[in-house]
């Protein structure tokens, strides 16, 4: 790295997609600052969160030697072609776009599931959560029996999955919706142990109990 570089984390203590941006930062070794936009619970958007991500508004946003790139998956590809070090996509072109593919269906397919079964009407929850398993038992056959969806070390399907890891448990906590078992999902469970058991995720998770109080403030248990 470049001492020369200047590497700013616009983000929120709660949000994964912050998170997810931290976390891959921290694999590459790459020193960074972080600013905290009070958006998690208030949506209190400062003017240069503005400035920088003038067409979604919202976190993280990496600001790399003055230069912004926003939306997270963008930002892992982009923190991947900068920073050599401890690649978090494998150099096999097929293997590459997999994992592309794979984060892609994390934010298009699992996690608006999740959500609708976190944050609908108690009627709708079920049909659901019917939804978030079926998604969750796809992904599992991404593991195909290895420690993580990048092989032996956390890659970007690890870091995009982080939702599943760590949230999916607490809302699981807070809905009483069986979402995510040891008995229907046993790779996917052993999965997220392996994955918040890692030091470097430790670093890079809020704390729960937080999390699990806004949570139950969104959510009207079952």
């Amino acid at each position: 790295m470049d001492m020369g570089d200047e590497v700013k984390v616009f983000g929120s203590w709660g949000s994964p997609f912050s998170r997810r941006v931290e976390l891959a930062l921290l694999l590459k070794g790459v020193p960074y600052e972080y600013i905290e936009e009070d958006i998690f619970v208030f949506e209190n958007k400062s003017p240069l969160l503005l400035q920088y991500n003038p067409v979604h508004k919202k976190v993280p946003v990496l600001l790399h030697n003055g230069k912004p790139i926003a939306e997270s998956l963008v930002i892992l590809e982009y923190i991947e072609e900068t920073w050599k070090a401890n690649p978090i996509l494998p150099e096999d072109p097929y293997d590459k776009a997999m994992a592309r593919f794979w984060a892609k269906f994390l934010d298009d397919k699992c996690l608006p599931a999740i959500r609708k079964a976190a944050f609908s009407p108690e009627n709708e929850r079920e049909e659901a959560a019917e939804e978030v398993r079926d998604c969750l038992k796809t992904l599992e056959s991404a593991l195909n029996g290895k420690r993580f969806f990048g092989g032996d070390a956390i890659g970007m399907v690890d870091i995009a999955a982080n939702f599943v890891g760590f949230w999916l448990r607490i809302i699981q906590e807070v809905t009483g919706e069986e979402l995510l078992s040891v008995e229907k999902l046993p790779e996917l469970f052993k999965w997220t142990e392996e994955f918040v058991s890692c030091s470097v995720v430790k670093k890079c998770l809020p704390p729960k109990d937080k999390v699990l109080d806004v949570v139950k403030a969104r959510v009207a248990p079952k």
